[in-house]
């Protein structure tokens, strides 16, 4: 089951970059227990995302973008987010 969290980064993340692929995975299971662990199911996430507008952008500033693209939600709404963000072809 989709969690309201993960559709909302989900909609965010399509709105902001049109991603050719993207992939969210929900991690929270494997961290359960363990500090950042709110109880809610949806605490950590993996988002895999490749889009043309990360063509020509330096990792460091890829994730910026999708840090800022979703807002509140990472640091406050879920404790860990991992990025990969990858322009067509790499």
């Amino acid at each position: 089951m989709t969690g309201s969290i993960e559709q909302e980064m989900r909609k965010l993340l399509e709105q902001a970059f049109a991603p050719s692929r993207l992939e969210l995975t929900n991690d929270s299971a494997s961290h359960h227990g363990h500090s950042g662990d709110d109880g809610s199911g949806e605490s950590h996430f993996t988002v895999e995302i490749e889009s043309a507008a990360f063509a020509r952008i330096s990792r460091l500033q890829r994730q910026r973008m999708v840090n800022q693209a979703l807002g509140d939600i990472p640091g406050n709404r879920v404790h860990a987010l991992a990025i990969r963000a990858r322009a067509p072809g790499e």
